[in-house]
């Protein structure tokens, strides 16, 4: 089994981190998961994701915020 890809943006300055993820989620293959790791937890994000049908976990780790974004079933 594959790792998911890892969509790095600590160092992006906003909104770069938001549009990033989302530009990935739409060419995200259906079955997917993207994970992103952030500087800081995305709580906007969240929003949008859950509109747009997606579920996500996220955890903190020593070098930032890793999200683990997949469509909802």
């Amino acid at each position: 089994m594959n790792d998911p890809p890892l969509l790095d943006v600590r160092a992006l300055p906003a909104p770069e981190p938001m549009e990033r993820v989302l530009e990935a989620l739409d060419h995200l293959p259906d079955g997917a998961e993207l994970s992103v790791l952030l500087a800081r937890e995305p709580h906007p994000l969240y929003g949008i994701l859950a509109r747009m049908g997606y579920r996500w976990r996220s955890a903190w780790q020593d070098d930032g915020c890793l999200v683990a974004i997949a469509r909802d079933t």
